[in-house]
């Protein structure tokens, strides 16, 4: 790894990223016009955001920064394909890596001399919550700061429940993948588990820093939370059902998507592979009925 690289990181281990984040937070979410038009000029110059497929395409119409970020998509922008059982990409990003799960290990990221791993139980926080997924298959999906924010359902599911489990908060990017042990298990995270036509599935959102929040609808801002210790959240009576593209949930900053699907549950489409970009809606594999 290049020094600026491994700079990067090593920062990240002295940083307080809680408080950062905090403060990120905050300033995302200043409404005060002068605060609010620098923030997203800015990031719009700097990352080049194109608002065509907006809800809401003049930037000026945005209350915050945070409310630009966390953009809606105008009706029809991403009209979904496939059958029933086609599992449609959850949001827009770039594939960190994708396949089947090793026993009860997940890859997180391949390098030159060795391979990074972690575990099921680690990531889910707990044994009864990996079980279903032993021997399956993941996909996980890195959204960038200039990608759409907001995260749908890749199949029909009935929401079975919500776990939030506290953690770090380490940049999800390429480098800090390749380098921090366990980053996906040792950062904060929500998982949501759902009961579909293809068995059990699992969608995990992965926080990390200037991540301000992650919200799901129905439930509100989830993160930040005080204390920040584990919680179980059982869905309403009678389980709320989400139709495949429905809306799940949103992070307020850039993070990362893993979706858990059981053994032969789906075959991943041959293009979906470690590096490729996706966006919402896409199918991105076929899977198999129970």
């Amino acid at each position: 790894m290049d020094p600026g690289r491994l700079l990067f990181v090593l920062l990240q281990y002295l940083l307080p990223q809680h408080l950062v984040t905090a403060v990120v937070h905050w300033l995302a979410r200043i409404e005060q016009p002068a605060v609010r038009r620098a923030l997203i000029r800015g990031f719009s110059r700097l990352y080049a955001i194109n608002l065509d497929e907006a809800a809401e395409p003049d930037a000026e119409g945005y209350r915050s920064f945070n409310a630009f970020f966390t953009r809606a998509l105008r009706p029809g922008a991403r009209p979904l394909g496939g059958g029933p059982l086609a599992l449609a990409s959850p949001c827009d990003g770039t594939v960190s890596e994708r396949g089947s799960i090793d026993g009860e290990r997940l890859l997180q990221a391949q390098l030159a001399a060795k391979s990074r791993w972690y575990t099921l139980e680690e990531l889910l926080g707990g044994r009864e919550r990996a079980l279903p997924f032993v021997g399956g298959e993941f996909a996980t999906i890195y959204l960038a700061p200039y990608n759409y924010h907001r995260v749908h359902m890749p199949l029909a599911g009935t929401l079975t429940g919500v776990e939030y489990v506290p953690g770090a908060l380490f940049s999800v990017n390429g480098a800090t993948a390749a380098t921090v042990p366990r980053l996906f298990a040792r950062n904060e995270r929500v998982i949501c588990s759902f009961d579909t036509a293809a068995g059990p599935l699992a969608v995990v959102f992965v926080g990390a820093l200037n991540v301000g929040s992650i919200g799901l609808v129905g439930y509100g801002d989830l993160t930040p939370r005080r204390p920040r210790t584990a919680l179980s959240l059982p869905p309403p009576s009678p389980p709320p059902h989400f139709l495949k593209g429905a809306e799940l949930g949103r992070f307020n900053m850039g993070s990362t998507v893993i979706l858990l699907l059981g053994r032969d549950a789906v075959a991943f489409l041959p293009r979906f592979v470690a590096g490729a970009s996706v966006r919402m809606g896409e199918v991105i594999g076929e899977c198999r009925g129970r």
